[in-house]
């Protein structure tokens, strides 16, 4: 693996984790840091081991010197968790959301109404 697959891959996490997570910042690194508790500890450690990559592809032999499968597993292991959802699962999603709202909502006035009404001796 050459230091332009490891540069394409960290660019790749870095773009996803704006777009999922709103991270902030311009490099991997900053991002992660904008958002480090947003992640789970293993996708954390993930990301981490492609920034040190990263950094390590800047020079040629010391790119030699990183487990490249390692590299590949963290990863395919940071797309998996960032993927962006579908579109029809996100508008579902949302959907299911307001009806959820709004069930609630009927459901607290409807106990008010009935409270007041017993305790006005309606009921």
């Amino acid at each position: 693996m050459n230091p332009t697959t490891v540069h394409q891959m960290t660019e790749r996490v870095s773009q996803l984790l704006v777009q999922r997570l709103g991270a902030k910042g311009h490099t991997l690194q900053a991002r992660l840091q904008s958002r480090t508790r947003a992640l789970p500890r293993r996708v954390r450690r993930a990301v981490e081991l492609l920034v040190r990559a990263e950094a390590l592809a800047a020079s040629p032999k010391m790119i030699r010197q990183v487990d490249m499968e390692e590299i590949s597993k963290a990863y395919d292991l940071c797309l998996r968790y960032l993927q962006p959802l579908g579109s029809g699962a996100r508008l579902r999603g949302q959907a299911l959301s307001i009806a959820a709202s709004v069930l609630f909502a009927l459901l607290v006035t409807a106990a008010a109404v009935l409270g007041v009404m017993t305790w006005r001796g309606l009921l």
